[in-house]
């Protein structure tokens, strides 16, 4: 039997998702994706919505990968143009829906919350909008033509069900529409699981090894690597499993990576060349002393979601633990586009892709040995959901 691309999308999505939940929608305990979230499902995995054909939420959001890029050999996302490649690596949208709208939090005085690695959507709902028109990623022209794809697809009927006579008449309201519905299925279980090795530590259930054990103490400890510190390992206030983020946005003095496809882009489309400088929330929210900042990302699935950083400059989790343990410890490499692998070689670090705002306080030089670093390697792995227990 053949089916068509979003049928087959929903299928696949069943199936890599299957311990989320089962082919007919159940979740664990006898729950049900609401019909909003299962048409939010067909939606996030259809592939017909891109200009060509060919590019879903999916592409670049895989359940196999934590939610995060599928591709592992390509430092930044690839859209549906294959010439075309973007400036940042695409974050995992799983445990997405627990950030917070994004502000400015006076009592902190930092920006909070927000989507994308800038903010720049304060909601999934305003995310939800923003792949289908980028002419880097599903490069429709406008909302018009996202939603005539829409009103051809074999779950139109759902939207009248949903949201009423008429509901993708009219460009602006169906455009919304559709943004909601992936949003809804976004913020199902199927997103956040909470079933990681590590909640099952919490629970009581079973527990770490050894290493894995001195790798918490490594996590947790200030005086060790302080991850905790924008990471949060413990609950939160509200009861709710630790999301190892603080939603903030941070400047890690990440270099800037010789192998981002973004800057051999055409002038129309990235103007500065091997110049560009990722300004992260800076450039959003206009302010110099934000420059370099982006989001502090969970750290659930992370084993799943290389290459890391936002422009996919680390390739491994342990280069990326010996980035924050040695970035101030050792000398700054000459050229500013030494690969990882060559960084490694040298025995030093490139200078920062953006040198303001830096954070030297709870990085750069935490004095870990190899066997702390690898022991804080041990320890991440436990946050990759679907773990069985014995």
């Amino acid at each position: 039997m053949k089916y068509g691309p979003a049928l087959a999308a929903g299928i696949f999505c069943m199936l890599a998702c299957r311990s989320a939940f089962s082919g007919d929608l159940t979740l664990p305990g006898g729950k049900h994706l609401s019909l909003k979230a299962q048409l939010g499902q067909k939606l996030f995995f259809d592939t017909n919505l891109s200009t060509p054909p060919g590019q879903s939420c999916s592409s670049c959001h895989d359940p196999d990968s934590g939610f995060a890029d599928p591709d592992k050999d390509q430092p930044t996302s690839s859209g549906v143009l294959t010439t075309l490649k973007g400036n940042r690596n695409a974050p995992t949208a799983a445990y997405a829906a627990y950030t917070p709208p994004f502000h400015f939090d006076t009592g902190l005085r930092l920006y909070v919350g927000g989507q994308f690695l800038d903010g720049r959507a304060s909601t999934l709902k305003d995310q939800a909008k923003g792949p289908f028109l980028n002419p880097l990623e599903m490069a429709n022209p406008d909302p018009a033509t996202v939603v005539s794809k829409v009103r051809q697809a074999e779950y139109a009927w759902m939207f009248e069900q949903i949201f009423g006579s008429g509901a993708l008449d009219h460009i602006a309201s169906a455009y919304n529409r559709i943004a909601s519905a992936i949003a809804a299925f976004e913020r199902s279980p199927v997103f956040a699981r909470f079933d990681s090795k590590y909640d099952y530590y919490m629970k009581g259930k079973l527990k770490l090894t050894p290493q894995e054990m001195r790798g918490l103490v490594v996590f947790e400890s200030e005086n060790k690597g302080n991850c905790a510190a924008c990471h949060p390992s413990a609950p939160s206030a509200d009861g709710t499993s630790p999301l190892f983020t603080d939603h903030t946005y941070d400047n890690l003095g990440v270099p800037k990576n010789p192998a981002n496809p973004f800057y051999a882009l055409p002038v129309k489309l990235n103007p500065e060349g091997a110049a560009f400088v990722d300004l992260g929330l800076g450039k959003q929210v206009g302010k110099f002393w934000e420059y370099g900042k982006l989001k502090v990302p969970t750290l659930r699935n992370i084993e799943r979601t290389a290459p890391y950083m936002h422009n996919g400059y680390f390739t491994t989790l342990r280069s990326v633990v010996d980035f924050y343990n040695t970035r101030d410890v050792r000398p700054t490499c000459w050229n500013e586009f030494t690969s990882e692998s060559e960084a490694e070689r040298l025995g030093c670090w490139p200078a920062p892709e953006v040198s303001q705002n830096v954070n030297g306080d709870e990085l750069g030089h935490l004095g870990l040995n190899d066997r702390e670093v690898d022991d804080l390697v041990a320890f991440l792995k436990t946050l990759t959901d679907g773990y069985q227990p014995e």
